[in-house]
Order: structure tokens, then C-alpha cells, then sequence
């Protein structure tokens, strides 16, 4: 019994004796701490797909296709009358036009060039030229701009239920 138990003291003197060197190397990570502004509907970051993702989804749609979606884009422009709809890039030489689910709510005017992730309904449309002009009048353009639009347009449509922009 004395053997077994010096053998057992042994064994636990030579582990407590190892050498350390194995020890996790611990490197610190910053993570940064995004703020967001929110409109709309409550809506997380999380999941948001990046803008050149999504235009490839936009390219494999019909015009009355829908699909629900969150994504992240640059505001290309924003209605100047009231803050009523955007237009964001796709990063792919089209943008999507986005309306706000019901008028629920607005954007403010002076968020062009800001990142924003918006959630809700992706579809195609086709745009008559009454509305289009409409719009173009809405983002302050030349009666010389808006006397050229003559023909109806497909276009890439998103309706938001919520909207972040990052600060």
C-alpha cells in the first residue's frame, strides 16, 4: 500500500511540474460598436445581404416576382419633398428604387451616401412615365431631365417595412 501510494505522489509531482509552454496565446480583438438609427419596423443588423448580392438575385426575377429579403447598400438619393422613398446602389450600375411599406413612415433628406440596411420585399416592377417623372421632380431634377422621360421602365423595387442607417 506505502508503494502505491509514493508512486501515486510521484506521478502527481511530476504533472504538476510541467512545463507551461502549451498555454493558450490570448490575442485581443476589437470589435467595433456600430450604432444605428431605426425607422420603421424594429429590425436587426444581422443576416443582411450585401448589395452585389442582391442585384444578382434582382437579374434571375420576372416583372411580379417577390422575394423577402434584408440587405445592406449605399443611398444613392432620397426624395427631397419629404423623405418618402431612396434609391440605393447595387454596386453594379443599377439601383433599386425603395418605397416604405403603407407610407408608415420616411427617412430623413440628407442621408445620400450613407450605408443603410433595409428589410422587407424585393420585386420588379415596370414604371410608368407619369411616375417617373413624378419622382425625378420629387429628387429636384431640370424640367429638361424630366421632359426626356417618354418611355416606361423596369426597374429593380424594394418595399421596407424597416429601415437602419448606420451612424
Amino acid at each position: 500500500m506505502k508503494s502505491i501510494t509514493l508512486v501515486v505522489i510521484c506521478v502527481l509531482m511530476m504533472c504538476s511540474c510541467k512545463n507551461k509552454s502549451q498555454e493558450d496565446t490570448k490575442i485581443p480583438v476589437k470589435v467595433e460598436n456600430i450604432e444605428y438609427v431605426s425607422f420603421g419596423k424594429k429590425i436587426i443588423a444581422d443576416d443582411a445581404i450585401a448589395s452585389t448580392s442582391m442585384a444578382s438575385h434582382y437579374k434571375t426575377m420576372n416583372v411580379g416576382d417577390s422575394i423577402n429579403s434584408k440587405m445592406k447598400a449605399k443611398v444613392k438619393d432620397v426624395c427631397q419633398a419629404k423623405g418618402c422613398w431612396m434609391q440605393l446602389d447595387l454596386e453594379d450600375g443599377n439601383d433599386v428604387m425603395v418605397k416604405f411599406k403603407d407610407y408608415g413612415f420616411f427617412v430623413p433628406k440628407d442621408i445620400a451616401g450613407k450605408t443603410v440596411i433595409v428589410n422587407g420585399k424585393a420585386f420588379i416592377e415596370e414604371v410608368s412615365v407619369k411616375e417617373q417623372r413624378h419622382y425625378a421632380e420629387d429628387a429636384g431634377k431640370s424640367a429638361e431631365y424630366i421632359e426626356t422621360i417618354t418611355e416606361p421602365k423596369r426597374t429593380y423595387s424594394f418595399e421596407a417595412d424597416g429601415v437602419l442607417i448606420i451612424q
